[in-house]
């Protein structure tokens, strides 16, 4: 291609756009949340895939969907049993917004179909709204996730940090207007939206874009310049704190005491073993089961050590804690730190 074929590409949105449809047409993912228009399950789906990848994410839509197939369903369980089957995915945030949305979703009488009413169930953010708006209702509503940033900053070569304000509004205009010059926007939206985003997880992927074999190489401007490394441009602002947590797992006559955690930390709502982020056990009163286990979150690295108290008498225990038969903890949802922990704990 010439040189000022190249700068007609790149100025293009139709050539861009229409790439990515075709590309679409050959490599796009098979899931079930797109062979239905449901947008129950659509949502489902995208609360559950936030933070979390496809792999992972797909058994628990599957065990959603097969225990609640309708959000009346899901509305009328326990925040426990929806806790319980979101266990292990974290951001254990999302499974409460997502029981509590229900509830909205019942009391409004159907699922909300306009991009403004869907915005208002709890924990829909701009993304997932355009998603549900897209993909249930054909509303041509641009998505704007981290593929998305990725691909159009790559292409377009825009540096500006994706997570400052004047970034965020630099990528939804420019993803909106793409949406906006379909020839046939009402009907490609949902392809459109699916097929950039599949694209940056598939083609313009973070590390190894497959460059030399991608359709757009001719029109891409990182490419062209030398800076697909580059972006898309991301300012560094975490601050990650390290916290050291003490579990000592009391188990007496066949009970043990556990107790929720409350709201203002991390895994609010989970159950977890007698915990203290200052306590240091005797070594002859406990059994060390694991010390330093290191467990990663987003803003926090956790160094738990991990202890096995047996006695015959019950140990005088704050208020909020509770004996429970040590059978029954299965059905108690909590944090997968203490799932791994648990793991290592002979059996009585």
């Amino acid at each position: 291609m010439k040189s000022e074929e190249s700068a007609t590409a790149r100025a293009c949105p139709e050539t861009f756009s229409f790439i990515l449809l075709e590309w679409f047409r050959e490599n796009g993912r098979s899931l079930p949340w797109r062979e239905t228009k449901d947008p129950y399950a659509i949502w489902l789906s995208e609360i559950i895939l936030q933070q979390t990848r496809i792999e992972q994410g797909r058994p628990y839509w599957e065990r959603f969907i097969s225990r609640w197939p309708r959000v009346e369903d899901l509305a009328a369980a326990t925040e426990d049993e929806v806790l319980r089957e979101w266990q292990g995915l974290g951001y254990y945030s999302r499974a409460r917004n997502l029981h509590f949305a229900a509830k909205q979703v019942v009391a409004f009488g159907h699922f909300p179909d306009t991009l403004e009413d869907i915005r208002k169930l709890k924990g829909v953010g701009d993304y997932t709204a355009a998603a549900i708006a897209s993909f249930a209702f054909g509303i041509p509503a641009a998505v704007v996730d981290g593929n998305v940033y990725r691909v159009l900053s790559r292409y377009y070569g825009i540096e500006t940090p994706i997570n400052t304000t004047e970034g965020k509004k630099v990528f939804s205009v420019l993803a909106q207007s793409l949406i906006e010059e379909l020839p046939q926007k009402k009907s490609l939206s949902s392809q459109y939206n699916q097929a950039i985003m599949d694209f940056g997880a598939i083609q313009c992927t973070p590390q190894s874009p497959r460059c030399l074999l991608c359709p757009l190489m001719e029109s891409c401007e990182a490419l062209r310049s030398g800076r697909v490394g580059q972006l898309p441009v991301k300012l560094k602002t975490l601050k990650i704190r390290e916290r050291h947590l003490t579990y000592i797992y009391i188990r007496c006559k066949g009970y043990i005491a556990i107790h929720r955690r409350g709201s203002g930390d991390i895994w609010q709502g989970l159950w977890e073993p007698f915990i203290s982020e200052e306590l240091r056990v005797k070594s002859e009163e406990s059994l060390l089961i694991r010390k330093n286990v290191r467990h990663v979150l987003t803003h926090q690295v956790i160094m738990a050590d991990f202890y096995l108290l047996e006695t015959d008498e019950r140990p005088e225990l704050p208020d909020d804690y509770i004996w429970i038969p040590e059978a029954d903890f299965e059905d108690y949802a909590k944090p997968r730190l203490i799932e791994i922990l648990l793991d290592s704990l002979p059996r009585s």
